[in-house]
């Protein structure tokens, strides 16, 4: 018997398109890409599996080789990788589906293997603070990065340009740029990670300030109604968390509403873990100030996405893990079928395996 859900199931405007259902699938890494960073056949049969979701979003992808930091995940700054993604583009669309390109920087998420020997770039020279990276050479101790030039930030401004102009070339509906979970643009919001003394960094403005010029930058290449950013204003993931946090987030939500984007996606979840630097953010703090459409995502179950949607904190929630293991995810929450066994961790980055990534069953009646 089919479970009544409504607001879940129902459609959506979402800047540019229309969307039949509020269940997005949600940026993943999953390290498919080969050592060039290329889109391939088995990364375009993975989201076609998923098309029946009312969005995807794809995995984050470099929007340059200074912005490379994870083994084998797939870029968008040369004409082969434009190439790729446009393949993978032309059939999610064959299959009915709507698709969104993550853009994204690792910032000092990365290590100088990535970069033949040169440090990763950061706002500021702080060191994260982790356990250890994975890079080409296998694990190795993070590093402290170098600080961008203030005359270098339009050279980022400009990569992000230029990789919404390939998107736009390959097809894509619309762009993410990723603010969040530790990468470039996040450290940039914060001040645990910004300790600048010019424009972009000191204030609540202008640590917002690369973000604001790069939203505007891709705005001018394919519309800000198809453009989406992220958020993670509880996360803890790269070593994050600002005493601050609550009144920077609620300032840049403020800033990006001016844009009339697609979407905001919001990691109000604290599945990620939570810096515990005050009480956690909720959708309800960001619908107070942000008056577009509003993503919410991180430990998210069919009944509290309906719940989200139904009482107003969310007009659509995006599912990750669930997604890994359940190609039809929403079949089977729309039918209230048993999902399939949560996937194995050790296939979840596995290079060029179609092992925990392509060969899960869809539900058999």
């Amino acid at each position: 018997m089919t479970i009544s859900s409504p607001s879940l199931f129902s459609t959506s405007i979402v800047g540019a398109l229309t969307v039949p259902n509020r269940i997005v699938f949600a940026p993943l890494t999953r390290a498919r890409s080969g050592p060039e960073r290329i889109p391939n056949e088995l990364m375009a049969e993975y989201y076609c599996q998923r098309a029946t979701a009312g969005l995807i979003i794809t995995e984050a992808t470099t929007v340059s080789a200074q912005g490379n930091g994870w083994v084998e995940s797939p870029g968008i700054y040369t004409d082969e990788m434009e190439a790729g993604w446009k393949r993978v583009v032309e059939a999610v669309h064959e299959a009915g589906g709507r698709i969104f390109l993550q853009l994204w920087h690792c910032g000092r998420a990365s290590h100088s293997s990535f970069h033949d020997g040169a440090p990763p770039v950061a706002p500021s020279a702080v060191k994260l603070n982790g356990e250890y990276i994975h890079t080409p050479k296998g694990k190795e101790d993070y590093e402290t990065p170098r600080s961008l030039e203030t005359d270098e930030i339009a050279g980022v401004i400009e990569d992000y340009r230029l990789a919404a102009e390939r998107a736009k070339r390959a097809g894509f509906d619309g762009v993410e740029v990723h603010s969040a979970n530790g990468y470039l643009l996040d450290c940039f919001l914060q001040s645990k990670t910004n300790q600048r003394d010019d424009q972009y960094g000191g204030s609540t403005e202008n640590r917002a300030r690369l973000l604001k010029e790069i939203v505007t930058a891709v705005s001018g290449v394919i519309g800000a109604d198809r453009i989406g950013v992220r958020l993670s204003p509880n996360g803890v993931f790269n070593d994050m968390g600002s005493p601050d946090f609550r009144e920077q987030f609620l300032y840049t939500a403020k800033m990006l509403d001016e844009f009339g984007l697609a979407y905001l996606h919001v990691l109000d979840g604290l599945g990620f873990g939570f810096h515990e630097l005050g009480e956690p953010m909720t959708l309800a703090e960001f619908r107070a100030v942000y008056s577009g459409t509003l993503m919410g995502n991180c430990g998210y179950t069919r009944e509290t996405a309906e719940e989200a949607i139904a009482e107003g904190r969310a007009d659509l929630i995006s599912f990750g893990r669930p997604y890994i293991s359940n190609p039809d995810l929403v079949e089977r929450f729309a039918n209230g079928w048993d999902l399939n066994p949560e996937a194995d961790m050790a296939d979840w980055y596995t290079p060029g395996g179609a092992k925990g990534y392509t060969d899960f069953p869809v539900y058999q009646i």
